[in-house]
């Protein structure tokens, strides 16, 4: 049985029925809290991962504390405009955000002025750490596992590579297998995994990298061959060694991302602890199942398992991203 479904059994069978209401060990702290409805920001469109998670996390809050939570989508500029409107935001625990770690992290190696500043307007509360991306290859390669790509690349001396934006976890990919193998694989940047699956369906492509559930349309056509996981096995899939596995030795390839939620910097710690509670606690509603299940992402973690996080994949996001080269905008 996978750490995954482990943690999974766990959480579910440790957090109690969800039939009671959820009493945080923080409530005390902010009696008071919520005194109104709570505002959530989702940094990215409507219909989306992020914006799924925020509707099923906030409509399980929501019961939980008595007050409505409005999620409001507000995308733009790789989550920054909504995060900058949190950031400004009374400090109070009615406004939060929900957003992924693009917008926690690389937005200030490639913006030159974000709107804000992470670790003096943000305080992280709770996130789901991301789900392993696939490296998938257009079948015609002949590729089957990370030696095999390599090899395919050498003898090819350029191969075009998918990623849904510049600056992306795919792109880091591209790069750091560049330095290690001493490749010319050139990125293809498209906006969004949507395009760039359909350059994989196309046969455009030589391989692309994303999440396992947007490549569906490319595996069940058998356009695709998944070859490796960037940082962690998807339960789906289990055959599929990761990079590091398959003797790839950069510490990028030991980071995952992630989704989640954040409120502004000088917010009662009570409070945040409350919310990190009803954040975890959440994980064994129904709904949020299905969501998390729908995207094979793990549950939530607690404010300290994610601070903790934050702090160790941080730096390793900020090398990777500098190596880049990218001009901030």
């Amino acid at each position: 049985m996978s750490k995954t479904i482990d943690r999974r059994h766990f959480i579910a069978t440790g957090a109690g029925a969800l039939a009671m209401p959820f009493v945080s060990r923080s409530a005390s702290a902010q009696a008071g809290w919520p005194s109104r409805q709570i505002r959530m920001i989702c940094s990215y469109p409507a219909g989306g991962q992020t914006d799924l998670l925020a509707r099923a996390y906030g409509e399980f809050i929501s019961k939980q504390v008595g007050k409505t939570v409005v999620v409001e989508n507000k995308p733009g500029a790789s989550g920054a405009i909504g995060t900058a409107e949190v950031a400004r935001a009374e400090p109070d625990g009615h406004t939060m955000l929900c957003s992924i770690s693009t917008t926690y992290i690389m937005n200030r190696v490639v913006m030159k002025n974000p709107g804000y500043d992470m670790d003096k307007d943000l305080t992280l509360v709770s996130v789901i750490p991301g789900a392993g991306l696939l490296l998938v290859a257009n079948p015609k390669t002949g590729v089957k596992t990370l030696e095999d790509f390599v090899a395919f690349a050498r003898k090819s001396g350029k191969v075009n590579f998918g990623t849904y934006s510049a600056g992306s976890a795919p792109h880091m990919t591209i790069n750091e297998l560049n330095k290690q193998y001493g490749l010319n694989i050139e990125p293809v940047h498209y906006r969004g995994e949507a395009p760039m699956w359909t350059g994989m369906l196309e046969g455009t492509l030589d391989a692309a990298m994303g999440s396992y559930t947007a490549a569906q349309s490319v595996l069940q056509s058998d356009r695709g061959t998944v070859f490796a996981v960037h940082s962690k096995k998807v339960d789906a899939i289990p055959a599929i060694k990761t990079l590091p596995e398959q003797g790839a030795t950069s510490k990028f390839f030991t980071v995952s991302g992630f989704s989640g939620w954040a409120v502004p910097r000088a917010t009662p710690q009570g409070v945040v602890d409350r919310l990190a509670e009803l954040c975890v606690a959440a994980n064994n509603d129904p709904k949020v199942k299905e969501v998390l299940a729908t995207f094979v992402l793990e549950p939530a973690i607690s404010f300290k398992e994610t601070n903790a996080l934050y702090q160790r994949e941080l730096p390793i996001w900020i090398e990777s991203a500098k190596s880049l080269g990218l001009e901030p905008a």
